[in-house]
């Protein structure tokens, strides 16, 4: 695997486990399988076609290269198998808690029950704290995402309350989102600890 073959820019991360890197060909099919499973997007609008899931793929693409942050492509480490991702994004819409930089996750049903969602996103707030210097990073889901919370929780982050994404259609079931906060200041002495 060469820095070559990856999204231009995108900074590598690694874990015990994980390699966070830029984007390649090769995903693609794996990703857009991951877009299209029913399970991984219960908690979407709906389920991605191979078109928006490409389309996807060069929006993150794009955004590495402005700037030094975006959402890894994650591929565990034994095995090189891409497994979704993981990273930080500025949410496109406003709410209370924005202007916002996100953490967030998507990975393959046989990758969930593994920590992987922690331990690649400790080593995405790092990034986002100690190089990037954010002073807060956020991260939001549907108020029924329960498995996504605990995460939230796991990394530290402290439930800062409740919005209609104004994304989501008024109706859907996934409207009512819930958002965590996690400062810096916060994280530093946690990790300190």
């Amino acid at each position: 695997m060469t820095e070559a073959a990856t999204t231009a820019g995108a900074p590598w991360l690694s874990t015990e486990r994980l390699v966070l890197r830029g984007w390649r060909d090769a995903d693609r099919d794996r990703f857009a399988a991951l877009n299209a499973d029913v399970e991984v997007m219960e908690h979407f609008v709906a389920p991605l076609t191979r078109e928006e899931s490409d389309a996807f793929v060069d929006r993150i693409e794009a955004g590495f290269a402005t700037r030094p942050f975006g959402l890894w492509a994650v591929e565990v480490r034994d095995t090189g198998e891409f497994v979704g991702y993981i990273g930080l994004e500025i949410p496109n819409f406003e709410a209370f808690f924005t202007p916002a930089v996100e953490v967030g996750w998507r990975l393959a049903r046989p990758a969930w029950g593994h920590g992987y969602a922690t331990e690649g996103a400790q080593a995405v707030l790092r990034h986002g704290f100690e190089t990037v210097g954010l002073d807060e990073i956020v991260s939001f889901t549907s108020v029924h995402n329960v498995r996504s919370q605990r995460v939230m929780q796991r990394l530290g982050m402290e439930r800062a309350g409740e919005f209609d994404h104004p994304n989501v259609p008024p109706d859907h079931r996934i409207n009512r989102h819930v958002v965590y906060r996690l400062a810096r200041a916060t994280w530093r002495g946690r990790d300190a600890g």
